[in-house]
This record gives structure tokens, sequence and C-alpha cells, in this order.
């Protein structure tokens, strides 16, 4: 379906669309922006996401070229677009902080003293100063007054007044503190571009070829789901997949933060961009190219640099706001003191700096902490809703309880047949399928030393069971439904026995052998160990309300909130009312932190002010939240919240402390205290220790 745009308006050199694919909410705007700037003969591109407008600036009209790629354009083509770039976007800077500027003003500074001649002091100071006034000269016309209008005037009239001493002290302070800025910035982008590695230029498939297994090198960029990747140990995995054969151990430390190298065997999930340290493996390719963690991982890190939260664009219009104070100032101590040193010293005490570099790299810093944890954070702006979150909503399936089935029991209904020789017969036919209730069968059997029954071909019917042959004898596995009324196994003498296993709350799996019910398994999803641990903490944190939703029965639901210390319980919920009731408590005026991990938790997790996706959640849960767990564990949701709580009091802290300090340098410049010389150390001195302040972030206990 093509995308609907219209053309609002068009002259030789501009033309501006509606765009509507920008009213795509997950669609960012700096990767598109980046994508049509590549269209030869564009010159520029600007866009403005919440009026759906794009402006081209052109050289040349091709208004049915850049009308054909909007039509064709999607949110996965833009992702697939850059998937070869170590990032999504352009908004690193990947040029050094350059040291030139300080070596230069520190030159003059020192030269200035040596010199006699007036006229050979002032070339010296002006030419030093030369790149900061021609700056301040064009910011003044193209964004008006601004901090480095300031700055840069500051510098004029001291060259003006002959106190060349104070213009170079000035300029090298500027330097030096423009260097330390950029050199912070810099170093917390870096900590970010950490978190994505390259992607895996090669990989090895295994390939029939002239009837024989055949392994090949291909480019990673060629391989399709269902594929089959061998890893070996040293090598990076490529693909998202599960292991259907091998078993060794899988460093993911780059991925979930976990030091220790796990012990993958078959049947488990493996992530790309992590490395495999020991054994080998077949894996099955799930997700490749634009879909793999790496590449979604990506995605995430280009959304945190370009989105800016409430409270970063609160301190960006308080600071601007301040300029014209601090002009202000000067021009009235000026028309009372007539002392030019006074409004150079004002001049200098400007708060730009510091509001608004400390905020974007404290959230920047957290956000690179917390993914080396397992915590992919999308932005500020979901550091800022779940800082202020005081309803947590837990989805019961794999939130709260593992997510995993396990054996708990295993009976026979037939005396020559015993327990073991029961599940053995289940595990040896289900151990060829990935399904839950089939994985956990195979596992309990190895557990309990598993002796293979060789049997016939296996037939799957979906959503049903397992059909095969042992001892030319029929074997059924399977929902109760499949067995009695598809394939007529009588379950009467057993109802009684089946009814007190199915109050015990137990999943049953049942098997049939010759026509006749042989047994059933009784499975469960175990309550995570930590959860109630996980609630407590959370109460600690200030979350006023937690919330349970299921689809189990009401007693059911009661028995599991009791024992983790929940609020409140919604069950026998169909997957639509999940999101009718994080809306319905949105509207009461809470607010809303959703946590889940299955297809039908996408709404929810799309409606609530910040949504939390589980690591082994389903891949549309994940790219619908707003964070998302790399690694199994609940006790990361309490960490997401204590990341959030500390860096919104890390930006508040800083945000007072640069609205007292350089309130108090202002006061003490106004009223003449402090020199021009003193005024830069000051000012420079305290943004530079915010800044320090922020890229250290904040510790979790």
């Amino acid at each position: 379906m093509k995308n609907k745009f219209i053309k609002v308006h068009q002259t030789p050199s501009r033309v501006r669309y509606k765009y509507f694919l920008l009213k795509d909410k997950y669609l960012d705007e700096n990767i598109l922006k980046n994508h049509l700037k590549k269209v030869e003969h564009v010159q520029n591109v600007r866009i403005n996401k919440k009026a759906f407008s794009i402006i081209f600036e052109i050289n040349k009209d091709i208004t049915l070229k850049l009308e054909e790629i909007l039509n064709s354009l999607t949110n996965e083509k833009l992702l697939a677009d850059c998937e070869d770039e170590a990032v999504c976007v352009s908004c690193f800077n990947s040029k050094e902080p350059s040291i030139k500027g300080i070596i230069r003003a520190s030159s003059a500074l020192v030269a200035e003293r040596f010199i006699i001649n007036d006229l050979l002091k002032a070339t010296v100071t002006t030419t030093a100063s030369l790149p900061l006034l021609i700056d301040g000269s064009k910011e003044l016309f193209k964004e008006g007054l601004t901090s480095k209008v300031l700055e840069s005037a500051a510098v004029a009239i001291s060259i003006y007044r002959k106190d060349y001493l104070a213009a170079n002290s000035t300029n090298a302070m500027l330097e030096l503190g423009e260097y330390i800025e950029e050199t912070t910035v810099h170093k917390s982008d870096d900590l970010l571009k950490e978190l994505s590695k390259p992607n895996v230029e090669e990989a090895w498939l295994e390939k029939i070829v002239d009837g024989k297994k055949t392994e090949i090198l291909v480019k990673s960029e060629t391989i399709k789901i269902g594929d089959i990747v061998i890893v070996g140990a040293g090598n990076t995995i490529a693909v998202d997949g599960h292991i259907i054969d091998g078993a060794g151990s899988v460093n993911q430390v780059s991925m979930t933060g976990e030091a220790e190298p796990i012990i993958k065997t078959r049947g488990d999930r493996v992530i790309s961009g992590t490395i495999v340290e020991e054994g080998r493996f077949r894996i099955w390719a799930e997700h490749v190219g634009a879909d793999t963690a790496t590449q979604r991982i990506k995605h995430y890190i280009e959304n945190s640099l370009n989105e800016k939260s409430s409270v970063q664009l609160k301190a960006n219009k308080l600071a601007n706001k301040l300029v014209p104070v601090t002009l202000g100032l000067a021009g009235i101590s000026y028309i009372f003191a007539k002392d030019f040193e006074r409004v150079a010293s004002i001049l200098q005490a400007d708060y730009s700096c510091a509001l608004k570099l400390a905020t974007p790299v404290a959230f920047k810093s957290t956000i690179s902490k917390a993914g080396h944890n397992g915590i992919m954070i999308k932005g500020a702006k979901s550091i800022e809703a779940l800082n202020s979150a005081d309803t947590f909503i837990f989805d019961k399936t794999g939130t709260l309880t593992y997510g995993e089935l396990e054996v708990i029991s295993v009976e026979s209904y037939n005396k020559e047949w015993s327990e073991e020789e029961l599940l053995n017969l289940t595990a040896s036919t289900e151990e060829h399928y990935f399904h839950p209730v089939a994985e956990a069968v195979v596992k309990a059997a190895k557990q309990r030393g598993f002796v293979h029954m060789h049997h016939e071909e296996v037939e799957f019917i979906v959503a049903h069971g397992v059909k095969t042959e042992i001892n030319e004898k029929s074997v059924v596995i399977g929902s109760r439904h499949f067995l009695e009324d598809d394939e007529k196994i009588d379950f009467s003498p057993y109802k009684e026995k089946i009814e007190d296993s199915l109050k015990d709350g137990k999943t049953l799996l049942y098997i049939a052998y010759d026509g006749k019910l042989l047994g059933t398994i009784g499975l469960a999803d175990e309550l995570r160990h930590n959860a109630k641990k996980a609630i407590s903490d959370l109460r600690k944190l200030g979350v006023k309300n937690i919330i349970m939703l299921t689809g189990d029965t009401k007693e059911k639901a009661q028995i599991i909130a009791k024992q983790l210390g929940i609020d409140e319980v919604r069950a026998e919920l169909l997957p639509q009312d999940k999101a009718r009731i994080v809306k319905e408590l949105m509207d009461e005026g809470k607010k809303v932190a959703f946590i889940g991990d299955g297809i039908n938790d996408a709404p929810a997790l799309i409606s609530s002010h910040v949504g939390i996706s589980m690591s082994r959640g389903a891949d549309i849960a994940k790219a619908t939240a707003d964070i998302s767990l790399l690694k199994d564990d609940i006790a990361c949701v309490v960490e997401a919240k204590e990341y959030a709580y500390k860096t919104m009091n890390l930006i508040n802290t800083n945000f007072n402390t640069t609205v007292a300090i350089n309130s108090g340098i202002l006061a003490g410049a106004t009223f003449g205290i402090f020199s021009p010389i003193v005024t830069a150390i000051l000012h420079n001195g305290t943004t530079i220790g915010l800044l320090l302040n922020s890229i250290k972030g904040v510790k979790l206990k």
C-alpha cells in the first residue's frame, strides 16, 4: 500500500509535503532525514513530525523522484537502510574534540605579556579571539541573543578597553571550557556507541550440495529465516535463533551485562552479538538482518540520542530566557557605573552552558549504564515517564512467572508402565519440537535419566498434539479434545483423577497408547523466585499501586496475588481487556507503567505512559515497549525504576546548583566584585564540574 502525501507548496528551489508516514509513532525523523538527504539534487531536508511536514531544498526539479521515494518508504526499509552502519543515525559526532583553540588562546595569553607595542598586542589578541568573535557575530544574526553572543561581546569589550590580559584570559578559559564540554559530550556518546556493536559480516551456513551437507561462508545480509547457521568457538553469532544441535558456553556480556558465560544446549535461544566461547552450535535463524537484537539496540540508541525530555526542554527554555536578563543587567550596570570592565564580567556569567549540556549528558550516561546492565531505554522521555510512574501493571505469565512450563507430576494409569517409562515415551516423541510443553517434558526426562524409545515418523497436528507408532502400536499425545473427541480415546475411567489434577492448577498433557489412555503429565508455570522482593522494592521507590492482569480464574489469581503482596487483581481477562484497563487507570490520573511479554501485550505497552517488555517476550512487545529488558530477571524492572529515580534527582540537583551558583556569580559581577577573568574561571569551572558530575552518572545500590 502506498504512503499518502500532499504537496503543499513548491518553488524552483523548495518543495513542502504533508507526509502521513510521519504519524507512525515509531518512525524516527532523524533516520528519515538522513535517508532523504542522500537523494541527488537535495541540498537540505527539514522535518516537523508534529505537523507531518517535510521541506526539501533542491537545486533541480526532482519532485517526481521525491514522490516516488515517499510512496515506497516504510519504517522497516529505513532501518534496513542503515543496518551496515555502526549506528543508525548521523547524530553521533565522529569528529574528535580539537585542542587547537586552547593552544591558540593560551599562546596569545603568554605572548601578550612579553609584547610592549600596543598595536602588536591588539593584533595578537584579536587574531587569537577572531574565531570566537566571528562565531558570536554569526549566531547573533542567525539565532539572536545566545550565550555565545554574550561571550564574544565580553571579549570584544575587553579588546576595546585595551585590557588584553582580560581578553586573552577570558578567551583561553572559554576555549578550555568548550574543549572539556565537547570531550564530555563525546565521551557520553562513546559510552552509548559501545552498546552498538558492528554487524557480523560473514557467517557459515549449512547447505545441501549434491545431496551432501556442506558448510558455506556467506555474507550475513544474505541469511534468511529458517537457515541453519553454524557457529564455533571464538565466533560471534550473527542471528537470533534457537540451537538445534550442539552444546557449549556463550558470552552474553555485550548484550545482557552478564559477565559469566552461559551454558547453552539444544532448544536454548541465542541472540546476535554474543560470542561462543566453547563448543559448536547449529542455530535455526529466527530473526535476521534488521530484525536481530543488535539492530533493534541500534534503533534504541538512535532514539535515545535524538529525543529530548520535557525537563531538557525546560532547561533549554530557561537558559534562553536568561540571556536577555544577563544582557539587561550589563546595560543597567553600564548606565550607573560607566564601567566596561564590569559589563565584560556580567556578560561572562551566563546560565546556558551548564543548563543545556548537563541534562542530556546525565540522560546519556544513564542510558549507557542501564544498557550495559541489560536494560535498553529508548530515550530521555522514557526515563522521565518511568520516574513519575506510580502504578505498575504486571501481566502474569512470563512476567511474574518464568513463562516456562515445568513438569510437576507424572501419573500412569497402567500398572505395566512406570512414571519414568511414561515420561520417556512422551519425551521420545516430543523431542523434535520447540513447543513449550514439549521442551518441558524433554527437560524433565533428561533430569530423570532419559532413555530414548525408538518410534516411527512423528506426525505433528497443529494446536492439537502429535502421533507416532512404537512397537507397531499407536501413540497419541496432546490435549484432551484431541484425544477424546478426535481420536475417540475413552476418558471415563479416569475422570476423577483428571479433575483432581485440574483443581490443583495443573496444565495436563494426555498420553494414549494402543487406543487407551495411558496417563497424564502435569505441568505448571512457576512464580519467579524474586518476584515478591521486586514488588516490595518497587514500593520503596514510591510505587503506590501494583496490579496483576491474567486470564486465569479469579481463585488462582488471588492465591498468587496474596503470595506476592499485590494490591489488585484483574482475572479471567481477554487479550483486548489489558489495553482497556490501562486506559481506564490513566483516565483516573494514574501514571501507569505496564510490564508484559506477549503478542497480546503490545496494545497495553503502547497505551501506557511507559511500557516495559521482558527479555523472552514476543518481538512485537519489544518493538512497542519504551524499555526492553535483555536479562530474564524481574529485578531489572526495579533497577530500571531506580535508574530513572536517581537520574531525575541528579538532573534536579544539577539544575538547582546551576541556577544558584550562576546567580551568585552574576550578582558578584554586577556589583563589581568579580573581574572578567575571575568570572570566566568561576563560570566555566561550574559548567565543567556539573558536566563531570553528569557523566559520572548514578549508581545503584
